[in-house]
């Protein structure tokens, strides 16, 4: 639930109160994000655009006022001919993966900047009118290590950004420049800014999800530098016509959106720059640059912000990892004094009832509370006892191994919404067993007062049939209700590591009951670990026998068939059942069945696969692998994914030969990317067989993605998924 108001007046008798929530902003913007933004037909007009073919480098096409900056006749004509032999030659030896560097050209009364995109065998060539506010290159990086120490020391994120939007608007020159944030739900928030004192401030405003659709966020991080020198521009249409089609996204005289151009207007913005801020391969945030007059930024200047924004990018991710760090610490030493207690020798009852208070603060909560069988207990601020009975009920049949988690409780629980000033933020574990116990920790509400740019739920208006940005960017401020102080993920993996040591806790007394009832001498739990280990081993011995036999029939039926192709297919099946084995031997010697260290299973794993393809592969493995605690079942579809990825680089990148594989994987707030890279061929041709089908299915269970990039040399491949079971969205 929220209250809006328009911060533009202060008379009560017209604010607006009413019920609504955060994703319903404004009239259906998917129109934005089907517009084909990157094949716009026509170029700014503050460069030109040649097109010509790899092959004999003859101009094909182009865009902007190639006549008056180059030859009234230039199409069908070479690029020796048009830009010097210089340049030619540089564009031959060129890679075809990424932007090279061919200038400067001399044209009719101007010296200009050129840079060129190899695209589906043409040169796609930009050409700018040199300029550059630095004397010589020297002073540009002089300036550039000054302001990377200058990052550097700063002291916290805030006062990173400060510095970094200081610096942006020195080397860029613009009115105002703002450190843009992406939230979790993709609207933004403006957390740093510098800026001329005639110009009004954005600080600390956001900006709803819609204000950059998702074609455009994409294209961010393929594209890190995007100048708009004048919104007023007329388009440069690519010529000949059948040109149009073309895909202009690596281009940086791509011409932009015309709704992106009024909502800038709106702004009263005469020259905007973007620069992207990407931690990690995700786009963390935006610099973004307003200037109330036309301007522009000379192509050294662009490289410049790019690379300040890489460094940028690298001290929010040492940033994050501090604060990160900082508070697994306290953590662990929460933890610490709760695991003594739980050693002792009471009822486990009995004694979570004493540390409850611990458990409460450990994690930051108002409340908690405890519930076995009909017996209950709360300490802080909660719930009525039948609410808190019911939230339990609740949590019985939507929980599973993993913690259960919200920090808007009423959005996935509706009844919740009585008593969501106690009750909005709540994390949630059981213990399962005859008698479960569930522990449920509550956050109480926190009202957030939200600045807007603008009315964020008039996101966009239609004037005449036709899609036209919000016009108001005056604050706008939001009282946002029935949230609370959002779980961190340290916290998350905190109370399930409490679940886990009360596990083990009552596993240790049922042993000692063992003990004590057949008179053992064993006096710890070794007695019933090394029972359910022989049983977990004599199971699993049973399986890789089975497995072998199988295989073993697949190869006899391979060497049988006289037809090459069968004896190959079978071949194959039987290299795909000797990964399955392998991903089960590893994954079934671990005591816990239910939630597994995946750095630690894909470590066994990957050693595992280095012993079975022979001596020559054991120097070829790099793993870098992040702590992260994962479901058992994810983990199998996981071992099977990266087993698969390691046959296919062994099979299609080196084909079959001996070759580096670099392994990693890596957290970024609820999500886990795993990384197999090699230095091979790289993807040659489209593959369907049964291998990248049964990679599709596992990454389909995993509710995740796949992506091929290119290694330079060889392929990079990206598998991105959620870590347990993130929170749903929303229903729009």
């Amino acid at each position: 639930m929220t209250q809006l108001r328009d911060a533009r007046t202060a008379d009560p008798a017209i604010l607006a109160s009413q019920d609504t929530d955060l994703s319903d902003l404004g009239p259906d913007l998917t129109v934005c994000d089907r517009e084909p933004i990157h094949i716009p037909g026509a170029i700014q007009p503050h460069g030109v655009l040649l097109i010509a073919n790899a092959e004999d480098q003859s101009v094909v096409g182009g865009a902007g006022d190639i006549e008056g900056l180059l030859a009234a006749e230039w199409s069908g004509r070479t690029l020796p001919d048009l830009l010097g032999e210089a340049c030619a030659a540089r564009l031959r030896d060129a890679p075809h993966d990424e932007t090279a560097v061919i200038g400067p050209v001399t044209g009719r009364d101007t010296t200009m900047d050129a840079i060129a995109r190899f695209q589906d065998g043409q040169w796609l060539i930009q050409l700018e009118p040199q300029a550059s506010i630095w004397s010589d290159a020297a002073s540009l990086l002089g300036w550039l290590d000054r302001a990377g120490g200058a990052l550097e020391r700063a002291a916290d994120l805030k006062a990173l950004c400060e510095r970094a939007a200081i610096s942006f608007r020195e080397l860029t020159g613009f009115d105002r420049v703002m450190i843009y944030r992406f939230l979790d739900d993709d609207a933004g928030v403006v957390i740093a800014e510098s800026r001329v004192p005639e110009l009004g401030s954005f600080l600390h405003h956001h900006f709803p999800a819609s204000d950059i659709p998702k074609q455009a966020r994409a294209l961010y991080i393929r594209n890190r530098v995007r100048v708009i020198p004048d919104v007023t521009y007329t388009p440069q249409p690519l010529r000949p016509k059948e040109m149009s089609r073309l895909d202009l996204s690596d281009i940086d005289l791509r011409s932009v959106s015309p709704i992106h151009l009024q909502y800038l207007r709106n702004m009263d913005v005469a020259a905007s720059a973007s620069i992207s801020i990407v931690k990690d391969g995700i786009l963390w945030g935006l610099v973004a640059c307003h200037n109330s007059t036309p301007r522009s930024l000379a192509f050294g200047q662009r490289m410049a912000c790019q690379a300040l924004a890489g460094s940028l990018a690298r001290q929010v991710r040492a940033r994050e990892e501090a604060e990160d760090y900082r508070e697994r610490l306290q953590l662990r030493s929460a933890e610490d004094v709760v695991s003594a207690k739980v050693l002792g020798e009471a009822p486990l009852a009995d004694i979570l009832i004493e540390a409850s208070e611990d458990l409460r603060r450990m994690l930051g909560a108002d409340g908690f509370a405890l519930l076995q069988g009909r017996d209950l207990h709360q300490t802080g601020r909660c719930a009525d006892e039948i609410d808190l009975r019911e939230i339990a009920a609740w949590v019985r049949t939507v929980g599973g191994a993993q913690a259960l988690h919200t920090h808007s409780l009423s959005k996935r629980f509706p009844r919740a919404a009585a008593y969501r000033s106690l009750a909005s933020g709540l994390l949630a574990v059981v213990l399962s067993g005859e008698e479960p116990i569930i522990l449920m920790w509550f956050r109480a509400e926190r009202i957030e007062v939200v600045n807007w740019a603008g009315n964020p739920h008039k996101a966009a208006n239609t004037i005449g049939g036709v899609l036209s940005p919000r016009a108001s960017f005056e604050a706008w401020t939001e009282e946002v209700h029935g949230h609370a102080k959002p779980w961190t993920l340290p916290e998350i993996e905190a109370a399930q590591r409490i679940v886990r040591e009360l596990y083990e806790a009552r596993q240790t007394r049922r042993i000692r009951e063992l003990n004590r009832e057949l008179a053992a001498t064993v006096a710890d739990k070794e007695s019933l670990l090394v029972q359910k280990d022989y049983l977990i081993k004599e199971v699993n011995h049973r399986v890789q026998n089975s497995l072998q036999l199988v295989s073993a029939f697949l190869a006899l039926q391979a060497r049988a068939e006289g037809n090459a192709g069968l004896s190959d297919a079978l071949s194959e099946a039987q290299r795909r059942l000797a990964a399955v084995a392998l991903v089960h031997r590893r994954l079934y010697s671990d005591d816990n069945v239910e939630m597994i260290d995946l750095a630690r299973y894909l470590d066994d794993l990957v050693s595992e696969m280095k012993s079975s393809m022979g001596i020559e592969w054991a120097e070829q493995f790099s793993t870098d692998f992040a702590p992260i605690i994962i479901p058992t079942d994810s983990a199998v579809n996981i071992g099977l994914i990266l087993t698969e990825l390691v046959i296919n680089a062994n099979k299609y990148a080196y084909a079959g030969a001996v070759g580096p594989i670099a392994i990693s994987l890596e957290q970024h707030r609820h999500r886990f990317r795993l990384i197999v890279a090699d230095q091979g061929q790289g993807k040659t041709g489209t593959r369907s067989g049964f291998g990248t089908r049964m990679l599709n299915a596992m990454v389909d269970r995993l509710g995740g993605t796949i992506e091929n990039t290119n290694n330079r040399p060889g392929l990079r491949v990206i598998l991105t998924a959620s870590i347990g079971a993130p929170e749903p969205a929303p229903a729009p």
